[in-house]
């Protein structure tokens, strides 16, 4: 079966691509979900007090604002809601074909086509569209003797409902965005709780808030109020970047409130050393939260940042020898990035693995679009995460240039890559602006492939990337023509 386009996921980058083909007449698309319904990472992440950390109004689709959130900052339901209604609003749940595990998608040169090999069988495709996202694939923790832990582990990327936490002996490894969220939720459940942490987090209050009933009308009846309240929102994200790209001692006024935080919710002195980061704001992930430092003025909760030497049958051995027993484990220890193991499983026309572009081997254009993978699309590709604002923003500024490509391909029959000069200098010119920036300053972050190079963040202001994907230029481009395919 040939489709014109084979779109790789339905989280937000898949249902926003879906979308932007339709309204350029593009219909004879196939979203590839391999697990039963759609949401992406907002339908995996059900650990307790999972939220989104970017304002509900500016983390949605511009085109589809809900003027009905109830929290200023949203839930992990609402949220998979949120996107369920934009499935319905758009007519997409027909595109999709559910439980169709990509396993390996390769250039098939006697066609001119993509072959995706499914769970489900082959298929093939003009043009496919890279929609997994960055934060997929759950990375359990590289510690000895992990499987031989009695009890039960479970990731905070995969919740398991039915683990009963209540009097239990709870170990939690990792202190960054999920457990900050998690532990606060889960402590007054367990017995005890030890949180395992390797460097501590730069944590800023929470800002969030319940959406008043006044302010749901206003936004349902005069819409143009939120989208006011969105670009005010946006406005003063990309503020942000004078701190972590141009100059990152403007960041010492974040660092003083994020020091005070802690000093007024951790009473303790030994505590807060203990919490208190030693590099720059920025370097990792800024965290907000109210209730994370508080959870450790329990009696029931413990921090431990001893090192882990191993895990046995009955818990953690940290290197000063203690074991501390549990009944379960909970790493809360993020996701393979840099390392997707999807990108080992996309092959361009002369065989190089996707991965590449993240080991810093394979140049890319725009973040999108690479050499010798020709009518291929990633969204959320390398250097287009964020550290500062809302990643659908870059999504939809990639959709401006990737359904302007797709629309040029698929009318002139056409094969498009970019040329590999192009490619090679934009991605010199990008990694030329990141030595001086907050995320070269010395900390070790899932930002950074393990060559210490950092192909995840943009280091610019957004606005500047939504120009330079604002259009498609064919002279960036190789561009041929081929026979129509013959595959059927």
């Amino acid at each position: 079966m040939v489709v014109d386009v084979a779109v790789i996921g339905s989280g937000f980058g898949g249902l926003g691509a879906a979308i932007r083909l339709k309204e350029t007449g593009v219909t004879n698309v196939a979203i590839f979900e391999r697990a039963s319904d759609l949401g992406g990472t907002w339908r995996d992440n059900i650990y307790p007090g999972c939220r989104c950390d970017v304002a509900s109004n500016l983390y949605s689709f511009s085109f589809a604002p809900n003027p009905a959130w109830t929290n200023t900052y949203s839930y992990q339901p609402e949220i998979w809601r949120y996107l369920q209604n934009v499935a319905d609003q758009f007519h997409l749940r027909e595109l999709i074909r559910y439980d169709h595990d990509v396993l390996d998608v390769s250039f098939d040169g006697p066609s001119k086509t993509w072959r995706l090999t499914t769970s489900q069988g082959d298929y093939y495709a003009r043009c496919v569209i890279l929609a997994t996202g960055g934060l997929a694939e759950p990375r359990l923790p590289d510690i000895a003797g992990l499987s031989l832990f009695q009890g039960p582990i479970m990731h905070t990327a995969q919740w398991n409902d039915a683990i009963d936490l209540r009097d239990q002996r709870v170990g939690v490894i990792g202190t960054g965005a999920s457990a900050i969220q998690t532990v606060p939720q889960i402590a007054p459940l367990v017995r005890t709780l030890e949180v395992f942490q390797r460097t501590p987090s730069w944590i800023l209050p929470h800002l969030g808030r319940p959406v008043i009933e006044r302010t749901k009308q206003i936004f349902t009846t005069l819409p143009f109020s939120q989208r006011l309240v969105r670009a005010w929102g946006y406005w003063r994200r990309e503020l942000m970047v004078l701190g972590f790209v141009k100059d990152p001692s403007r960041l010492t006024k974040a660092e003083t409130m994020s020091r005070d935080h802690l000093e007024r919710q951790i009473k303790d002195e030994s505590l807060r050393g203990r919490l208190t980061p030693r590099y720059r704001l920025g370097c990792k992930r800024v965290l907000i939260s109210n209730d994370f430092y508080p959870a450790f003025n329990r009696d029931n909760v413990t921090l431990v940042t001893e090192g882990i030497e191993s895990i046995e049958a009955k818990g953690v051995r940290t290197v000063d020898g203690e074991l501390h027993e549990f009944d379960v484990l909970i790493a809360a220890t993020g996701f393979y990035v840099t390392d997707n193991p999807m990108a080992t499983q996309v092959h361009g026309a002369k065989g190089e693995e996707l991965a590449d572009a993240f080991l810093g081997d394979l140049a890319n254009y725009k973040g999108t679009t690479f050499p010798d993978f020709p009518n291929f699309f990633m969204l959320g590709g390398p250097n287009t995460a964020l550290g500062h604002s809302s990643i659908i923003f870059m999504l939809e500024s990639q959709l401006n240039y990737v359904t302007k490509a797709v629309r040029v391909a698929l009318d002139d029959n056409a094969l498009i890559e970019p040329k590999a000069h192009i490619a090679a200098r934009w991605t010199h010119e990008l990694q030329a602006k990141l030595p001086g920036t907050v995320w070269d300053t010395g900390c070790s972050s899932w930002y950074l492939n393990d060559a210490g190079l950092n192909t995840t963040i943009w280091p610019d202001f957004t606005f500047k990337f939504r120009s330079a994907t604002r259009h498609f230029n064919p002279r960036d481009h190789q561009i041929s023509t081929s026979k129509e395919s013959e595959v059927s």
